[in-house]
């Protein structure tokens, strides 16, 4: 876009670089040796898996009983932790599919870090189930396997079968979503490796890639495919996870707003996952040059968009409450505001509705360091999210002989720790053995405008 003198009223994206600079910079981190802050980094990820493996060892091999739970909350902490990450992962299929179709030229600096991240999230959930279930040799029971017991059809033994079709044909097409966009790159990084073993391995993993129009307008076929296949995705994964809440009849969670409330809130913390890790790797990787202010300004509005969607329907469940004058369904969400467990309330509304406003201010998103620790702020907040639907709909139920207050005990705040330690090591070792900036697409943009195609 430009003005009637042909100057861009945008900042190009990316300016100041060649496209032989852009292969030299982003190759550097995968060919020269690892940073001192990279090393921490990983030490401390790598501490915090192992504290979540002793963990969940020592649970399956003593029990359940290791848990905070009680009669009344037989949800807490896993399944706060599984919806939450399942939420994380959404933001790589929205930055890479959905505006890969719009074609917004913004994304090509974060759409691989934001792919790669998806594949972690899903990977953190998936274990979450199998320890949820207090005997993961039995996790076949929500597998869809065939039936070679009898000549009956197979009798799922759990609801989360459903979850299980979504989350594994979800992780399925993001990984080859991912691994697709990658080929061009991985060519790329074979044809500057030296003879051996790393170069052996890149050759296979370039599937011979040889840069030719007839590779090229394959390849794009694929991606643009891929892209239309994942896009659904982004809606029915999430939505079939509230099912696994808005089919009961427990207050709180028969609610018909949960899947557009779950889809928006997994958005809006996927994207502020993202911009957090993006932020970090900017500034420990020397990517400045190509996670830009534009880049963080376009991210920080459309986590403003989604905390505003966020914030309706927190108040779309409070009308509903007051509007269906269900004396159940009213004690819930005043017990929520008002009760022995407010305190969580308040940290999610906090925020999650007020934090994100402060980028209605350009001079806000465009300060890397506030955006950083806003998006943290937003990142706690949707965990406390899911803290407050599974908990606080569970601790008072119908019957006030059956109330019971939770709080969790070290095994559950252990592995929470140690899903953090898992996706973070998975992501530098990303970071580490893959480029982290498709050079491929990052070529495409040099010097454009940044209102181009946005």
């Amino acid at each position: 876009m430009a003005d009637a003198t042909g100057h861009a009223i945008r900042d190009p994206l990316i300016t100041g670089r060649t496209i032989s600079d852009v292969t030299a910079d982003v190759c550097l981190p995968i060919e020269g040796r690892p940073t001192l802050l990279w090393w921490a980094g990983l030490l401390l990820s790598a501490a915090l898996l192992v504290v979540g493996t002793v963990a969940v060892s020592y649970q399956v091999a003593t029990g359940i009983g290791t848990w905070g739970l009680n009669r009344t909350v037989g949800w807490a902490f896993d399944i706060t932790n599984f919806v939450f990450w399942i939420g994380i992962g959404h933001a790589g299929t929205l930055i890479s599919a959905i505006l890969f179709l719009l074609r917004q030229r913004w994304r090509t600096s974060v759409n691989r870090a934001a792919e790669a991240m998806t594949l972690f999230a899903v990977m953190c959930a998936g274990v979450f189930p199998l320890i949820h279930m207090g005997r993961p040799w039995l996790f076949f029971w929500f597998v869809p396997y065939p039936n070679t017991r009898g000549s009956l059809w197979v009798n799922f033994r759990s609801p989360l079968i459903w979850d299980f079709f979504a989350i594994s044909t979800y992780f399925t097409i993001s990984a080859v979503f991912w691994y697709i966009g990658l080929l061009p790159d991985l060519a790329t990084a074979r044809d500057r490796a030296r003879p051996g073993l790393r170069r052996r391995i890149l050759e296979i993993a370039s599937l011979g890639w040889n840069g030719s129009y007839r590779t090229w307008l394959h390849y794009e076929i694929v991606y643009v495919l891929l892209a239309g296949l994942a896009t659904p995705l982004v809606v029915s994964v999430h939505t079939i996870v509230s099912w696994d809440f808005a089919t009961s009849v427990i207050p709180g969670w028969h609610a018909t707003i949960f899947p557009p409330y779950f889809v928006a809130g997994a958005i809006f913390s996927g994207m502020a996952m993202v911009l957090t890790l993006m932020l970090v790797a900017r500034k420990t990787m020397a990517l400045e040059r190509y996670i830009t202010a534009r880049h963080v300004d376009v991210m920080c509005k459309l986590i403003l968009f989604t905390s505003l969607i966020v914030a309706l329907a927190y108040g779309t469940e409070f009308f509903m409450a007051l509007y269906s004058a269900n004396q159940y369904e009213q004690f819930v969400f005043r017990n929520r505001a008002l009760g022995p467990m407010a305190w969580a309330y308040w940290i999610m509304v906090g925020c999650n509705v007020i934090t994100p406003q402060f980028f209605w201010f350009k001079a806000v998103r465009r300060n890397f360091l506030a955006v950083f620790v806003l998006t943290l702020f937003v990142n706690v907040g949707m965990w406390f999210e899911r803290f407050v639907i599974v908990v606080t709909s569970l601790h008072r139920d119908y019957l006030p002989s059956s109330w019971a207050s939770y709080s969790p005990s070290l095994i559950e705040i252990a592995t929470l720790a140690g899903s953090f330690g898992l996706f973070l090591t998975a992501f530098l070792l990303f970071c580490r053995f893959v480029p982290m900036i498709a050079m491929a697409e990052v070529k495409g943009v040099i010097g454009t405008p940044a209102g181009s195609g946005s």
